[in-house]
């Protein structure tokens, strides 16, 4: 399965990069297991995407849980919670 990710704010400027293309691996098939297999990846990818950080995340431009499945050519965004004033 092809998706695309997209990285905002502060995740964004950790990763060095606003979007990836990714042919998600086998046993992946939810928003949760896919942040754990980026995750995995360790370095910045660990630290910007860590469970204890406070990330939302959305599917194709709507808010989503972990446990939303992933679809082909889907689009999974994930970035901090906004204030706003």
């Amino acid at each position: 399965m092809n998706i695309t990710l997209r990285f905002f704010a502060s995740v964004r400027e950790a990763l060095a990069t606003s979007q990836e293309p990714l042919t998600v691996p086998e046993g992946i098939s939810t928003v949760g297991q896919l942040r754990a297999f980026l995750i995995g990846r360790g370095g910045v990818w660990a630290e910007a995407l860590a469970e204890s950080r406070p990330l939302r995340t959305a599917y194709n431009q709507v808010m989503c849980e972990a446990d939303t499945a992933l679809s082909e050519a889907c689009e999974v965004a994930f970035f901090p919670p906004v204030t706003g004033g």
